[in-house]
């Protein structure tokens, strides 16, 4: 492994090199989008709350350590399967667990109060799109369009949602109906799933994928066909600098490449073999 900084672009995969590609693979929150941003704030102490309820008599304090470190391994993964993992440490401290789905009901609806707010400020247009992106997603995808490079967005937050929030965001036409998320049959969807049927039925070569993402999911689904993973360490508070806990989790998982954020466009562009 070699890691070398270069205007914001951190090579990190020795044998990464530069070619062509015939598609791009997006995650949406935290890749893309901010409007879920600190999610993690919402499931995390919902989840502690459940355990303590089993009264097994550890502490909180390792009790969301113990939930943030499968949150995070299951990122990018749909909601349910975090849900799931709930359920079963539950059951671990003898307690009986409610079904997934209710675990999952209640996080939404918690989430919700905060996403909402954001999604209807930009709707209604008193925030601007691009205050509620990754700083130069639209730049990055408007010059993967104008490149004939198709896009593919694979979130694992709810279809439904998705759609509003990447129209909301004014990215659909980007993707058009290449749009997908996590459905009610959560065994009908997968990263892993969309990956296949764009080297299966739409014939990309597996090593011309370029993928983009902020969580091991996506970029471990990349990596295992041949493909090129940017990991995007985005700080979604801030909207500045790397956020070095999601650098080490990205590089964990086999990112190619880290950048912060796409302001660096023109060095990721020259790095990715683009020009």
């Amino acid at each position: 492994m070699m890691s070398l900084a270069n205007d914001g672009v951190e090579i990190i995969a020795s044998d990464f090199h530069p070619r062509p590609y015939a598609a791009a693979l997006f995650d949406f929150d935290g890749t893309l989008s901010l409007l879920r941003r600190n999610w993690q704030n919402v499931m995390i102490p919902q989840m502690v709350e459940v355990l303590t309820d089993t009264a097994s008599g550890e502490s909180q304090a390792d009790l969301h350590g113990l939930v943030k470190e499968f949150v995070t391994r299951l990122t990018g993964k749909q909601t349910i399967y975090q849900m799931i993992r709930l359920a079963e440490e539950v059951e671990k401290r003898g307690a009986t667990p409610l079904d997934p789905l209710e675990y999952k009901h209640e996080y939404l609806d918690r989430l919700w109060k905060q996403v909402g707010q954001n999604v209807e400020a930009c709707r209604s247009g008193h925030v601007p799109p691009d205050e509620m992106t990754v700083p130069g997603s639209h730049e990055l995808v408007q010059r993967l369009e104008d490149a004939g490079i198709p896009m593919y967005l694979a979130s694992g937050t709810d279809e439904k949602y998705v759609l509003d929030e990447v129209a909301v965001l004014q990215l659909n036409d980007y993707f058009g109906e290449h749009i997908y998320g996590a459905l009610d049959d959560y065994k009908k969807f997968s990263k892993a799933m969309i990956i296949e049927r764009l080297i299966q039925e739409m014939g990309v070569p597996s090593e011309q994928l370029l993928g983009f993402g902020d969580g091991y999911v996506e970029i471990e689904e990349v990596k295992k066909v041949g493909g090129v993973a940017v990991g995007v360490a985005s700080d979604e508070e801030g909207r500045a600098g790397i956020d070095q806990w999601k650098r080490h989790r990205l590089i964990d998982a086999g990112a190619d490449l880290i950048v912060a954020d796409y302001r660096c466009l023109d060095t990721l562009w020259t790095t990715l073999g683009m020009d």
